[in-house]
């Protein structure tokens, strides 16, 4: 009877043990699973829409509302025994028992209420402009993705919408980008808001620094941005979005909004050969006749989605869609940062709103 006891008591230890240690072990489990899997989810789906805005088909969001998981731990505990009247050679047995179920629940939203679409046409905001340039990103991506026109020099405008025919226009808006990276590089070039009067908001200001190595850079980028400099001084140019009147030293830009991004860095996908003699996308053309290249623009400079037939190896991101993988490549630095530039003016512009529509609402077995 002594034995049997102690061999309960152990038991019960044992089960207390797992079950007090349970909550940390699954929560050091599932947290990095759930969180990798939701990341993977969400980067899909801006994926998959750039290639669908390729083809002119329907983009569509969903928004991970929440994911509830329910973690459980069971067990039990048996024994037995058997006594031999004839001989001191009594046997006992004992039996441990657990069991684990993991059961989420996760939530979707759709975002496609009238404050949603709203925020994803309206124009990105210099305020999130100048958030962007003062985060770590450089002026050449920022403005390269997110505006459209600086002055009378335009970043492909036609690439704002469904892919256009002709070639757009953009050679020297991109070499306006080209100077202001540089002196940014060189940290001659300084972006901020500029004191405001009374009852007048901030204006965005860039500020470039004189100095011998900037001197021929700032001569160049004032012949393009039509702005006056002295040899020794600071110049400082006010960034507006009026068109209609130009005051000295100021400079006009156009801004994109969050659809017009998507459409424009859809521009630079890979299609298959098949597809494009099966008329089902656009192709733009040059004067001569020859296949544009939209890897020469500002964004598609930085951006590129690839296509193959067999699932690729080494990819950082992939969907299937009309019977290809579309891909960004592992090693394209430039793409993946140029993505993660994208999701972060998309939650920025248009990912934080409150939405009261149906949430659909999955329970995963």
């Amino acid at each position: 009877m002594f034995f049997r006891r102690l061999i309960l008591l152990l038991l019960f230890a044992s089960l207390t043990a797992c079950q007090s240690s349970f909550g940390p072990s699954a929560l050091r489990e599932t947290h990095p699973a759930y969180n990798q899997v939701m990341v993977n989810s969400l980067n899909q789906q801006m994926l998959l829409n750039l290639v669908r805005l390729k083809y002119y088909d329907t983009p569509y969001f969903l928004k991970i509302a929440s994911v509830t998981a329910t973690l459980s731990l069971g067990g039990n505990a048996s024994m037995g025994g058997a006594a031999n009247t004839s001989s001191s050679n009594n046997v006992a047995t004992a039996g441990l028992g657990l069991n684990y179920s993991d059961q989420p629940t996760i939530s979707y939203v759709p975002l496609q209420d009238g404050d949603f679409l709203k925020d994803i046409l309206s124009p990105i905001s210099l305020e999130a402009l100048l958030m962007m340039t003062q985060s770590g990103w450089s002026i050449e991506a920022v403005f390269g993705v997110c505006l459209e026109r600086i002055n009378n020099h335009y970043n492909a405008p036609g690439a704002s919408g469904p892919t256009p025919r002709n070639t757009p226009n953009y050679v020297e808006f991109k070499r306006s980008l080209e100077l202001l990276q540089e002196l940014q590089l060189t940290h001659k070039l300084e972006i901020g808001l500029a004191a405001a009067s009374s009852g007048q908001p901030a204006e965005l200001v860039l500020m470039i620094k004189q100095g011998s190595t900037s001197l021929e850079k700032n001569a160049a980028l004032a012949g393009l941005l039509d702005y006056e400099y002295t040899d020794n001084e600071n110049v400082f140019i006010t960034v507006s979005t009026d068109f209609l009147e130009k005051n000295p030293n100021e400079i006009s830009i156009r801004t994109r909004s969050i659809a017009s991004v998507l459409f424009y860095l859809s521009q630079n996908i890979d299609i298959p050969q098949e597809h494009i003699e099966a008329g089902l996308i656009t192709t733009t053309r040059n004067p001569d006749g020859s296949i544009f290249n939209w890897g020469s623009t500002p964004a598609g400079s930085i951006f590129n989605i690839r296509s193959s037939k067999t699932y690729p190896q080494h990819a950082y991101l992939v969907v299937p869609y009309r019977d290809y993988w579309f891909y960004i490549a592992d090693n394209d630095l430039q793409t993946k940062s140029t993505f993660l530039l994208l999701t972060q003016l998309f939650n920025l512009q248009a990912g934080q709103n409150d939405y009261s529509g149906p949430t659909l609402t999955l329970p995963v077995r």
